[in-house]
């Protein structure tokens, strides 16, 4: 315990005596074995020698070092935290470590770590550096696996809120049932209005009891085959509400290692009479939004609006619009319509496409279309909702149209946005958000905000002076 209690922390308790034979070359040998960059500099920071871990970091870097001030073989942002580390050595302790970037011409920058002492009576320093590219190459490749993750998730998001919008909007019925417990887990709103009650009502019911004695053998021999069968068709039950005949199908699948029954319930005869009931209730309420919606064929001609659209064509009747090509009204004809229709038929959907409408008696509105295709069904067919293109607050502008937010709109811009605004405008966008960030992630340090963008602090500043961002009295220079 008394050894341990004599050892000093990051210094040797007796060096005079332990390391008295080393001599300059055992010292020059260990500082050099000890780092990956060391620098031995004079009293005003100049270069006198200079010794790499390995041939690629002193081919990268550069060997002409030797004779230079340490300020000069730095990039422009680093130049402070040189001062402070030629400034701060001392006999006793090292300094802290700085990180510092060395520019390599044609090249990335190169990242060193370094910290410095004062050797000798001739009031010498050595600058002792940890290479910093491994580490900036680990952060660089974290950084894109976590884009990656973000826009995967993003992605399969969206793909779960459009298959949630499908099973909660599908005029069939549909429950979601545990294979082991036979419990219903989930059913949609056409489920709950055939079987009666209420959605939530349903989950944790059995799935065996919604049907009557009879119809037990046959539900559970049912469960039992979409087990071992890829799909089972037509399956005939009662429900025990009504005495309702129904056919059932459904086919396994799995999730997060649990097995789920997806189940279709179906009406057997003339029960279509609910879904009908409904179909029209939806059509009333489309009629009713208070935006504009409009069906068109594949050949563009309108099949069915609403009074919104009505309103934003200046029409009175379904008559006047109907069978009417719909680019009469809405787009410059030959330019955002081809546009509009090709990306519907490319991507089967289309979000803030931005457009012009224009009415019978002259009317001009700028608007927002967001359109999708039935093309695969008995009658093929194209819906489109419209809004006014001020509905959305706080969006950024070009030229009075939207900023692209995605390279499908990049697209869309196209034939209506000069190329050379396109880019002017939307670089300037790009660049002022990259500053927002980096000053949100530096919390405002504008030397670490500089750094992280690559810029020197200088044109950080007149970067921010272009754009408005911050309160920059008394802090350039």
């Amino acid at each position: 315990m008394e050894a341990v209690s004599q050892t000093a922390v990051g210094r040797f308790t007796a060096p005079a005596s332990s390391l008295a034979s080393l001599g300059p070359e055992g010292a020059g040998a260990l500082i050099a074995a000890a780092s990956d960059v060391a620098l031995v500099l004079d009293v005003d920071g100049k270069i006198l020698d200079a010794s790499f871990a390995d041939a690629d970091l002193a081919k990268e870097a550069d060997t002409g070092w030797v004779g230079r001030s340490f300020l000069d073989i730095v990039t422009v942002e680093s130049r402070p935290k040189i001062a402070d580390l030629v400034r701060d050595a001392n006999a006793k302790a090292p300094t802290r470590w700085r990180q510092v970037n060395h520019p390599v011409e044609g090249g990335a920058d190169i990242p060193v770590r370094y910290c410095t002492m004062r050797f000798g009576s001739e009031g010498r320093i050595v600058a002792l550096g940890r290479d910093l590219r491994a580490m900036a190459s680990l952060q660089q490749r974290l950084a894109e696996a976590q884009q990656s993750m973000e826009r995967e998730y993003s992605r399969i998001r969206s793909a779960e809120k459009r298959y949630r919008l499908l099973f909660q909007l599908a005029s069939e019925a549909v429950l979601i049932v545990d294979s082991a417990s036979h419990r219903v887990i989930e059913a949609n709103p056409a489920a709950a209005a055939l079987i009666g009650g209420d959605a939530k009502k349903l989950i944790g019911h059995a799935f065996d009891d919604l049907f009557d004695e009879g119809s037990r053998r046959a539900s559970q021999s049912f469960v039992a085959a979409a087990r071992v069968a890829p799909r089972v068709d037509n399956v005939h039950v009662t429900l025990a509400k009504d005495a309702t005949p129904l056919l059932l199908s459904g086919s396994l699948f799995r999730q997060e290692n649990a097995a789920n029954l997806l189940v279709i319930l179906s009406r057997v005869g003339g029960g279509a009479k609910g879904v009908a009931d409904e179909e029209l209730q939806t059509l009333a309420l489309v009629d009713a939004m208070p935006e504009a919606f409009v069906v068109t064929d594949s050949e563009r001609k309108v099949l069915r609006a609403n009074n919104a659209f009505l309103d934003l064509v200046q029409a009175t009747t379904q008559a006047q619009v109907r069978g009417q090509p719909l680019e009469r009204w809405i787009g410059r004809p030959g330019v955002d319509v081809d546009l509009l229709f090709t990306n519907i038929r490319t991507h089967g959907a289309v979000r803030h496409f931005s457009t012009l409408a224009r009415g019978e008696f002259g009317a001009e509105e700028d608007v927002e279309i967001a359109a999708v295709s039935a093309l695969n069904g008995a009658e093929p067919c194209i819906g489109f909702t419209i809004r006014a293109a001020g509905w959305r607050a706080g969006k950024e502008r070009l030229g009075g149209r939207e900023l692209p937010r995605t390279a499908e709109q990049f697209v869309d811009l196209v034939g209506r946005v000069p190329l050379k605004n396109l880019v002017r405008e939307t670089t300037d966008l790009i660049e002022r958000l990259c500053i927002e960030a980096a000053l949100e992630l530096t919390r405002d340090n504008r030397a670490s905000a500089a750094e992280m963008l690559g810029l020197s602090r200088q044109g950080l500043y007149a970067k921010l002076r272009r754009y408005g961002l911050g309160d920059l009295d008394g802090e350039e220079g």
